[in-house]
């Protein structure tokens, strides 16, 4: 038996206006979220659910798809939704402070957590793949990865200057930190694309290799990137010329990466070429959405289906060749890291024992942020109109004056950033911080500054959100790296809290085995009531990320506890 995934596709596009099909902005909201991850501006393969991440789905099958959508425009206010891996299961009569949809996506008990498993259930309509914010129905296209990819290619140039192993910006410039950079990358799908614009944001030149050139052509079309490129050596020359003009500029070059890669290692290593960063994107988190070496992209998808178990091995040996070249690319002097697609412990699997020796990008970059709450907040204007992103841009910079660094994300994804689906907008905010912007987006909607209620949710990506020990919690201080507690806490407490949907996940990003996760979504409506469940909801969640880090030792969590009052009873005296 094989799931139907396409049985009754047809193109959906969220509302937009204040009219509303359901009985409260409440449900309206997920509603209208669900509907915008399959819009064909966001999603990658609408017809069959997927919303980006190779499998990542929305829906089960349409015929959830319809039932989900008729229940939440019925639903009363103090009503719970059930949603089992994409398909609703019931209705419980609950409370107004009850989220109004519960959603667990791909969660399987320990010793059954493994693809073979989950391609079985999900062959058989028993299960789908949620990704992260595809199944929770909070993705925003590639803009909802953007500034946290632009946040670590920032870290990432900053190091290398104060290591002194590039130029740094003359004091006073407003140049990047990846000025006068080449970075090698691979994969440019819904999440891969935010890299080179990532780059070139912090005026860095990008080299990104995609096997796929549809994927790349829409990039360029939402202008994530700058150009597509089928030469190599005409690529080079365009990436090497914005090196040394130190501008941003971004190629996209159609190959395999398990090919490339290598290549230009040899060119690297011959002179003829300097990359100083490299990292790598593909959807190796599912060996099936990572194409092998020899097969075609048009071949791509019968041959995974008609022998899952060897295209993985074809594609684990592929994946060794690739992280051969990124491990060799450090030994002669490049910055190399893993960018959270578990890439190096496929190519483990495929054979290559040095998979480990470059880091994941958590650890090496975005932990200390981590230990403040800071993580990625996001907002979606349900309205429709880009002119409630600028309203609250303008409130945003207002409501946190001092914070440069902010200004200057917010000004360039207003300028550089191309909505797909609903308007949307993402940014870095931490404890304390997102609860202020939470309750100012309620006082704009109830004094009507914006025309719609706004949607706030987050990525599952976050400070206290996720147990990944190849990506967010690896290297943990204490150890604790695979401890899932974490985010079951995280997701308790946002149920707890106000939250309007909530969501548990298993295998997002990296993989199944590989992560437990969850996601919290709210809506600044106007009322007296979404403001009280949003200073709740936007305090208590990035409070998980400050406590789960102060727990593992880390001496920044400790002291934003302390100084910002988030009580931790075992250091109470």
């Amino acid at each position: 038996m094989t799931a139907d995934f396409t049985t009754g596709a047809r193109p959906v596009k969220a509302a937009r206006g204040t009219e509303l099909s359901a009985k409260s902005w409440q449900t309206e909201a997920p509603l209208r979220m669900l509907m915008n991850n399959l819009d064909p501006e966001v999603a990658e393969r609408p017809d069959d659910l997927v919303v980006y991440g190779g499998t990542g789905r929305a829906a089960r099958s349409w015929a959830a798809f319809d039932a989900i959508t008729k229940t939440l425009e019925t639903m009363e206010k103090d009503e719970t939704l059930l949603v089992q891996s994409g398909k609703p299961v019931g209705v419980f009569r609950t409370n107004e402070w009850a989220p109004r949809v519960l959603l667990a996506n791909s969660n399987l008990v320990g010793d059954w957590a493994t693809w073979p498993e989950f391609r079985r259930l999900e062959a058989e309509g028993l299960m789908m793949y949620g990704q992260m914010t595809a199944g929770s129905w909070i993705y925003i296209g590639t803009q909802g990865i953007l500034q946290g990819t632009y946040e670590t290619f920032a870290a990432v140039g900053n190091k290398l200057a104060a290591e002194g192993r590039i130029a740094a910006a003359p004091e006073g410039s407003a140049e990047g930190p990846l000025a006068g950079t080449l970075t090698l990358t691979g994969g440019c799908g819904g999440m891969g694309g935010a890299q080179p614009l990532a780059v070139t944001l912090n005026d860095g030149a990008c080299l990104i290799v995609d096997v796929d050139e549809s994927r790349l052509r829409r990039r360029v079309g939402k202008r994530y990137l700058d150009e597509v490129e089928t030469d190599l050596d005409a690529a080079i020359a365009k990436v090497q010329a914005a090196k040394a003009e130190r501008r941003g500029w971004s190629v996209g070059y159609v190959g395999n990466a398990a090919e490339v890669f290598p290549e230009l290692l040899a060119r690297h290593r011959a002179g003829e070429i300097t990359f100083d960063v490299v990292t790598d994107q593909t959807s190796a988190h599912d060996p099936l959405s990572y194409l092998p070496e020899g097969i075609t992209v048009a071949e791509w998808h019968t041959e995974a289906e008609a022998d899952p178990e060897g295209f993985t091995k074809k594609a684990q040996a592929s994946m060794a060749r690739h992280v051969q070249a990124m491990v060799e690319f450090q030994d002669a002097g490049a910055e190399v890291f893993d960018y959270g697609n578990s890439i190096r412990d496929e190519a483990r699997k495929g054979g290559y024992d040095r998979a480990f020796e470059f880091p994941g990008f958590v650890p090496a970059y975005i932990r200390p942020l981590f230990c403040e709450g800071l993580g990625p907040f996001r907002w979606v204007a349900l309205s429709g109109d880009p002119e409630d992103i600028r309203v609250t841009d303008e409130a945003i910079k207002e409501l946190f004056p001092e914070n440069k660094h902010l200004h200057k994300w917010i000004d360039a994804a207003a300028e550089r950033v191309e909505f797909e689906g609903l308007p949307a907008r993402i940014c870095w905010l931490g404890y304390g911080e997102r609860a202020k912007a939470g309750l100012l987006f309620n006082q704009l909607v109830a004094e009507g500054k914006v025309k719609a209620p706004i949607v706030i949710g987050r990525d599952h990506l976050d400070s206290g959100s996720v147990a990944s020990p190849y990506r967010e919690t690896e290297s943990m201080k204490d150890g604790s790296d695979a401890v899932a507690d974490w985010p079951l806490l995280n997701a308790l407490t946002a149920a707890s809290s106000g939250a309007t949907w909530v969501s548990i996940h298993h295998g997002g990003g990296v993989g199944i085995g590989r992560s437990i996760h969850t996601g919290q979504v709210s809506v600044a409506d106007g009322t007296e009531l979404a403001a009280q469940k949003l200073e709740r909801l936007l305090t208590n969640d990035p409070g998980m990320g400050v406590i789960r880090h102060a727990d593992a030792g880390y001496d920044r969590a400790i002291e934003v506890a302390n100084e910002r009052g988030v009580r931790i009873p075992m250091n109470e005296k």
